[in-house]
């Protein structure tokens, strides 16, 4: 009877995630020269089936570099689901000139699926193992192999990473702040179009990505100023190896809907391990962030 007993527990874990643990990001390898690593990373995740959204130097700092990628599975994922799904269909490949060298890192393709599509990763679970498999292609002969998660001391439980939230109050996945009044899906695009041509303070566009076959486009924006990366990141990413693949910040244009992850989610969700003593330091970024972006859909 023990024996049937365990057998069921294993059985209901393995679909339902629970007692899983997973990391936001994953060491892919340690390189020396931050600028060859660049050109040599971005051929070989060209290489893997990845495409190139966007790329650019995060907090000013001229010892990271950070470039988002997308790949068919995800696109085949995020359209299966739809909705607020369209906050996956980029991943974020970091370089971070550390002590040992230039560390490689990404995304983790699980940690952050599981997340966005919750209840439903199951489902695209297969299109994600094919993401990681590509990955795992692209960077593993690329200086020092490592290929270690980390962003938490012991992970977060993907029963949990699929209702996450940091504690009781806190903001879920689908507690979005939406932006703007729109008719239409181009009206939106071109409202947001023309707020990148004309600019505006402290926001400065790094890629677009249309979802194939949807009206879904992700934005992902560079925050400068007094508010913007170089404020809060100093304050948060504080362990090694850095968590640089927790930028660019994103809005997700659904239709005539603009939506932007509550930022008391996306930090949270991206530095699972911070104290409440940490973020007090931090209580006004993710307004600030919220008021960055909004000048883009609402002025």
């Amino acid at each position: 009877m023990k024996n049937i007993l365990i057998a069921i527990v294993l059985t209901i874990a393995a679909f339902t995630g629970y007692g899983q643990a997973l990391k936001p990001y994953i060491l892919a390898g340690v390189a020396t020269d931050l600028d060859a690593t660049k050109s040599e990373v971005k051929a070989a995740l060209k290489q893997a089936s990845f495409g190139i959204a966007g790329e650019y130097m995060p907090v000013e700092d001229e010892s990271r570099w950070i470039i988002i990628v997308s790949h068919p599975e995800l696109d085949k994922a995020v359209t299966s689901v739809g909705g607020l799904a369209g906050f996956a269909s980029t991943l974020r490949v970091a370089l971070t000139k550390e002590e040992d060298g230039v560390n490689i890192s990404y995304t983790n393709p699980s940690y952050w699926g599981n997340a966005y599509f919750r209840k439903s990763f199951p489902s695209v679970e297969s299109n994600y193992k094919a993401v990681e498999a590509n990955f795992k292609k692209a960077l593993g002969s690329i200086g020092t192999i490592k290929n270690t998660p980390f962003g938490s001391e012991k992970g977060v439980d993907i029963d949990d990473l699929r209702k996450y939230h940091y504690m009781f109050g806190m903001p879920y996945f689908d507690d979005t702040r939406e932006f703007g009044d729109f008719n239409t899906y181009e009206e939106v695009i071109a409202h947001i179009n023309n707020s990148i041509k004309w600019g505006k303070p402290g926001v400065k566009l790094v890629y677009r990505y249309d979802v194939p076959g949807t009206k879904m486009s992700l934005f992902g924006f560079a925050l400068s100023g007094e508010t913007g990366e170089t404020n809060f990141m100093p304050k948060i990413d504080i362990s090694t190896p850095k968590h640089t693949a927790f930028l660019p910040y994103e809005f997700l244009v659904m239709d005539n809907q603009v939506h932007m992850l509550h930022g008391r989610f996306r930090i949270a969700l991206s530095f699972p391990d911070l104290t409440m003593g940490t973020f007090t330091k931090i209580m006004s970024t993710p307004g600030d962030i919220e008021d960055l972006l909004k000048q883009i859909v609402e002025n």
